[in-house]
Protein backbone atom coordinates (compact mmCIF):
# COMPACT_ATOMS: atom_id res chain seq x y z
CA UNK A 1 0.00 0.00 0.00
CA UNK A 2 1.48 3.30 -1.11
CA UNK A 3 0.30 6.79 -0.28
CA UNK A 4 0.59 9.25 -3.13
CA UNK A 5 3.12 10.19 -4.19
CA UNK A 6 5.43 7.48 -2.86
CA UNK A 7 5.41 6.48 0.81
CA UNK A 8 5.08 2.73 1.37
CA UNK A 9 2.62 2.16 4.22
CA UNK A 10 2.27 -1.63 4.08
CA UNK A 11 3.75 -4.59 2.26
CA UNK A 12 3.02 -8.29 2.14
CA UNK A 13 5.53 -10.55 0.38
CA UNK A 14 5.36 -14.33 0.49
CA UNK A 15 5.94 -17.37 -1.64
CA UNK A 16 2.70 -18.91 -2.88
CA UNK A 17 1.98 -21.98 -4.94
CA UNK A 18 0.65 -21.26 -8.40
CA UNK A 19 -1.92 -23.85 -9.38
CA UNK A 20 -2.68 -22.79 -12.95
CA UNK A 21 -0.22 -22.72 -15.85
CA UNK A 22 0.49 -19.48 -17.69
CA UNK A 23 -1.79 -19.18 -20.70
CA UNK A 24 -1.66 -15.95 -22.71
CA UNK A 25 -4.87 -13.98 -22.21
CA UNK A 26 -5.81 -15.89 -19.05
CA UNK A 27 -3.37 -14.35 -16.53
CA UNK A 28 -6.21 -13.58 -14.10
CA UNK A 29 -6.98 -17.27 -13.56
CA UNK A 30 -3.38 -17.81 -12.46
CA UNK A 31 -2.77 -14.69 -10.36
CA UNK A 32 -6.05 -13.19 -9.13
CA UNK A 33 -6.75 -15.77 -6.39
CA UNK A 34 -3.42 -14.89 -4.73
CA UNK A 35 -4.09 -11.15 -5.13
CA UNK A 36 -7.59 -11.45 -3.64
CA UNK A 37 -6.08 -13.27 -0.63
CA UNK A 38 -3.52 -10.47 -0.22
CA UNK A 39 -6.29 -7.83 -0.25
CA UNK A 40 -8.25 -9.85 2.30
CA UNK A 41 -5.18 -10.15 4.58
CA UNK A 42 -4.68 -6.40 4.35
CA UNK A 43 -8.32 -5.78 5.25
CA UNK A 44 -7.98 -8.06 8.29
CA UNK A 45 -4.53 -6.92 9.48
CA UNK A 46 -4.68 -3.19 8.68
CA UNK A 47 -8.31 -2.20 8.00
CA UNK A 48 -7.41 1.49 8.26
CA UNK A 49 -5.24 1.08 5.14
CA UNK A 50 -8.12 0.10 2.84
CA UNK A 51 -6.87 1.04 -0.66
CA UNK A 52 -8.83 3.70 -2.52
CA UNK A 53 -7.74 2.18 -5.82
CA UNK A 54 -5.71 -0.82 -6.99
CA UNK A 55 -3.13 -0.45 -9.76
CA UNK A 56 -2.44 -3.73 -11.54
CA UNK A 57 0.53 -4.61 -13.73
CA UNK A 58 -1.69 -5.82 -16.55
CA UNK A 59 -4.77 -4.85 -18.52
CA UNK A 60 -8.40 -4.06 -17.82
CA UNK A 61 -10.77 -3.53 -20.75
CA UNK A 62 -7.78 -3.41 -23.12
CA UNK A 63 -7.82 -7.19 -23.44
CA UNK A 64 -8.74 -9.74 -26.14
CA UNK A 65 -11.84 -10.73 -24.17
CA UNK A 66 -12.51 -7.20 -22.89
CA UNK A 67 -11.93 -8.34 -19.30
CA UNK A 68 -8.30 -8.48 -18.19
CA UNK A 69 -6.73 -9.06 -14.79
CA UNK A 70 -7.59 -5.54 -13.55
CA UNK A 71 -11.29 -6.14 -14.27
CA UNK A 72 -11.22 -9.57 -12.67
CA UNK A 73 -9.46 -8.35 -9.49
CA UNK A 74 -11.67 -5.27 -9.23
CA UNK A 75 -14.90 -7.24 -9.49
CA UNK A 76 -13.80 -9.85 -6.93
CA UNK A 77 -12.61 -7.24 -4.38
CA UNK A 78 -15.21 -4.59 -5.31
CA UNK A 79 -12.40 -2.02 -5.26
CA UNK A 80 -11.70 0.52 -8.00
CA UNK A 81 -9.00 -1.00 -10.19
CA UNK A 82 -6.82 0.23 -13.05
CA UNK A 83 -4.81 -1.80 -15.54
CA UNK A 84 -1.31 -0.45 -16.26
CA UNK A 85 0.55 -2.38 -18.95
CA UNK A 86 4.02 -1.83 -20.36
CA UNK A 87 3.18 -3.37 -23.73
CA UNK A 88 0.28 -3.03 -26.14
CA UNK A 89 -1.89 -6.09 -26.59
CA UNK A 90 -3.07 -6.52 -30.17
CA UNK A 91 -6.80 -6.16 -29.58
CA UNK A 92 -9.63 -4.95 -31.86
CA UNK A 93 -7.25 -3.96 -34.64
CA UNK A 94 -4.75 -2.14 -32.39
CA UNK A 95 -1.14 -2.75 -33.45
CA UNK A 96 2.27 -1.27 -32.76
CA UNK A 97 2.76 -0.16 -36.34
CA UNK A 98 4.53 2.95 -37.64
CA UNK A 99 1.42 5.12 -37.07
CA UNK A 100 1.29 3.99 -33.44
CA UNK A 101 5.02 4.63 -32.98
CA UNK A 102 4.59 8.11 -34.50
CA UNK A 103 1.73 8.89 -32.10
CA UNK A 104 3.89 7.72 -29.18
CA UNK A 105 6.75 9.97 -30.37
CA UNK A 106 4.30 12.91 -30.43
CA UNK A 107 3.89 12.65 -26.64
CA UNK A 108 6.43 15.23 -25.51
CA UNK A 109 5.87 15.63 -21.75
CA UNK A 110 4.81 13.47 -18.83
CA UNK A 111 1.04 13.31 -18.48
CA UNK A 112 0.36 13.58 -22.20
CA UNK A 113 -1.82 10.80 -23.57
CA UNK A 114 -3.89 9.69 -26.54
CA UNK A 115 -6.80 7.24 -26.79
CA UNK A 116 -6.51 3.69 -28.08
CA UNK A 117 -9.50 3.33 -30.37
CA UNK A 118 -10.10 -0.09 -31.87
CA UNK A 119 -11.54 -0.78 -35.29
CA UNK A 120 -14.91 -1.24 -33.53
CA UNK A 121 -14.79 2.47 -32.63
CA UNK A 122 -14.52 1.72 -28.90
CA UNK A 123 -11.89 3.50 -26.82
CA UNK A 124 -10.17 0.62 -25.01
CA UNK A 125 -7.53 2.57 -23.11
CA UNK A 126 -5.02 5.38 -23.27
CA UNK A 127 -1.36 5.57 -24.17
CA UNK A 128 0.38 7.65 -21.48
CA UNK A 129 3.79 9.24 -21.38
CA UNK A 130 4.32 8.82 -17.67
CA UNK A 131 7.82 10.26 -17.30
CA UNK A 132 9.69 12.94 -19.24
CA UNK A 133 12.87 10.86 -19.52
CA UNK A 134 11.17 7.76 -20.92
CA UNK A 135 10.29 7.24 -24.56
CA UNK A 136 8.35 4.08 -23.67
CA UNK A 137 4.68 4.70 -22.89
CA UNK A 138 2.28 2.96 -20.54
CA UNK A 139 -1.05 1.49 -21.63
CA UNK A 140 -3.75 2.44 -19.13
CA UNK A 141 -7.16 0.81 -19.13
CA UNK A 142 -10.22 0.70 -16.92
CA UNK A 143 -10.48 -2.28 -14.61
CA UNK A 144 -13.44 -1.66 -12.32
CA UNK A 145 -15.35 1.29 -10.82
CA UNK A 146 -13.18 4.03 -12.36
CA UNK A 147 -13.45 6.12 -15.52
CA UNK A 148 -10.67 6.14 -18.09
CA UNK A 149 -9.95 9.84 -17.51
CA UNK A 150 -9.63 9.30 -13.77
CA UNK A 151 -7.47 6.22 -14.36
CA UNK A 152 -5.02 8.21 -16.50
CA UNK A 153 -4.87 11.08 -13.98
CA UNK A 154 -4.25 8.68 -11.06
CA UNK A 155 -1.56 6.71 -12.89
CA UNK A 156 0.13 9.92 -13.97
CA UNK A 157 0.04 11.28 -10.40
CA UNK A 158 1.72 8.10 -9.14
CA UNK A 159 4.66 8.22 -11.57
CA UNK A 160 8.02 9.46 -10.29
CA UNK A 161 9.58 7.24 -12.96
CA UNK A 162 8.07 5.38 -15.92
CA UNK A 163 6.12 2.84 -13.87
CA UNK A 164 3.62 4.05 -11.23
CA UNK A 165 5.12 3.93 -7.77
CA UNK A 166 2.78 1.27 -6.28
CA UNK A 167 3.66 -1.17 -9.08
CA UNK A 168 7.32 -0.15 -9.05
CA UNK A 169 7.61 -0.63 -5.29
CA UNK A 170 5.85 -4.00 -5.45
CA UNK A 171 8.30 -5.12 -8.14
CA UNK A 172 11.36 -3.86 -6.24
CA UNK A 173 10.24 -5.45 -2.96
CA UNK A 174 9.23 -8.78 -4.51
CA UNK A 175 12.62 -9.07 -6.24
CA UNK A 176 14.38 -8.29 -2.95
CA UNK A 177 12.23 -10.91 -1.20
CA UNK A 178 13.27 -13.50 -3.81
CA UNK A 179 16.97 -12.55 -3.48
CA UNK A 180 16.81 -13.16 0.29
Amino acid sequence: VVSVPAQVLYQDCRMVPVTAPYVAGFLAFREVPVLVEAVQRLQQEEPQLQPQVLLVDGNGLLHPRGFGIACHLGVLTDLPCIGVAKNLLHVDGLVRDELHREQVRSLQRSGEAFPLTGTSGKVLGMVLRSYNNSSKPLYVSVGHRVSLGTAVRLVSACCRFRVPEPIRQADIRSREYLRK
